[in-house]
């Protein structure tokens, strides 16, 4: 409702649609300008065409009348057609494009978000069970330079040393030139051209979550419970997995599920460096062509994956803190 009412009482939505009548007038004009040659045709065709489009459009009827129908189709996924986008098969259907990008954006996500995962349990872990040493002193500055540094700026770098100067890696694309036949080559070849990202998103994101993890697990140390169970005698590896990771694993997850959430936007960085063919570089290119419905349809599956991850973390937490259980 929120969305309806900014984007139609502001006027934002008829400027939209104006501009995009422009567009196409204006290159029905050079078209024309060629084959009529009296002006005065030419603007009458030009004006019948404009009323065309606005009808078409919606123009002729308040913002109040068209904006929801809009917002209803966009629920469904009809997100429409894109005026310059296509698929690989040439499709300008806007959920066709997504649903050919989306996958390769998963894999990214996922994968990085599986190793950042093991990592931050079990470096943020160790730097717990040893703080002030001088191992927690060094993973602390590393997990700050980590949150520091840019996505675009690391991406850069790894190119030029693991692509260009070592030649381990390829610098970019999805698939090499030419591309393998069979089945399995392909995914090989796929996985072999996503390390480089792959390990972008990690560095970029292991070390803030490390250090979530070490002050959680750090501060469920020091309570009572923890030190009970030492006094009873318990292992150190019982304690942290029953009485430690247990009850410190909603927050753990939190920064995990939200930092999944929050690595959508970078991975427009990341895919465009490394011209990866997901949803971020779809974004990168929608912006640059102008493509104004694939950028508000991009903006509303974005938003979509993360109310869905909130849902998920809500769900997570019923298994994760039996006092949510309780409470229920």
């Amino acid at each position: 409702v929120l969305l309806v009412v900014s984007l139609g009482a502001t006027g934002y939505s008829d400027n939209l649609l104006r501009a995009q009548v422009s567009e196409e007038t204006r290159a029905l004009r050079q078209s024309l300008a060629q084959t009529i040659r009296d002006p005065q045709a030419l603007e009458r065709t030009i004006e019948t065409r404009r009323v065309e489009l606005e009808a078409f459009y919606g123009l002729d009827d308040p913002w109040f009348q068209r904006l929801p129908p809009t917002v209803l189709r966009v629920l469904r996924l009809d997100l429409g057609e894109a005026r310059s986008l296509r698929t690989a098969d040439g499709s300008r259907e806007i959920g066709a494009i997504v649903r050919e990008r989306l996958p390769y954006t998963v894999l990214l996500l996922t994968t990085s978000s599986i190793v950042t995962a093991v990592a931050g349990l079990v470096v943020g872990v160790r730097m717990a069970t040893r703080a002030g040493s001088r191992l927690d002193r060094a993973f602390a500055y590393a997990a700050a330079i980590s949150f520091a540094v840019p996505a675009w700026w690391l991406g850069i770098l790894f190119i030029l040393i693991f692509a260009f100067r070592l030649e381990w890696l390829p610098s970019g694309g999805m698939l090499s030139t030419p591309p393998p036949t069979g089945e399995w080559d392909r995914l090989r070849d796929l996985a072999w051209h996503a390390l480089l990202p792959i390990a972008t998103i990690v560095v970029v994101s292991v070390g803030p979550y490390i250090y979530t993890v070490r002050t959680m697990t750090l501060a469920v140390a020091q309570e009572d419970h923890v030190l009970l169970a030492r006094a009873k005698g318990l292992s150190d590896r019982r304690i942290t997995s029953r009485h430690i990771l247990r009850v410190a694993a909603p927050p753990i997850v939190t920064g995990l599920v939200l930092g999944l959430a929050g690595s959508l936007s970078g991975s427009i960085l990341v895919e465009t460096i490394f011209n990866w063919q997901g949803m971020g570089r779809l974004y990168f290119d929608a912006v640059g062509a102008l493509d104004e419905g694939v950028i508000v349809a991009l903006t509303f599956i974005f938003t979509l994956l993360y109310v869905v991850l909130r849902f998920f973390l809500d769900v997570l937490y019923v298994l994760l803190d039996p006092r949510v259980r309780l409470a229920a």
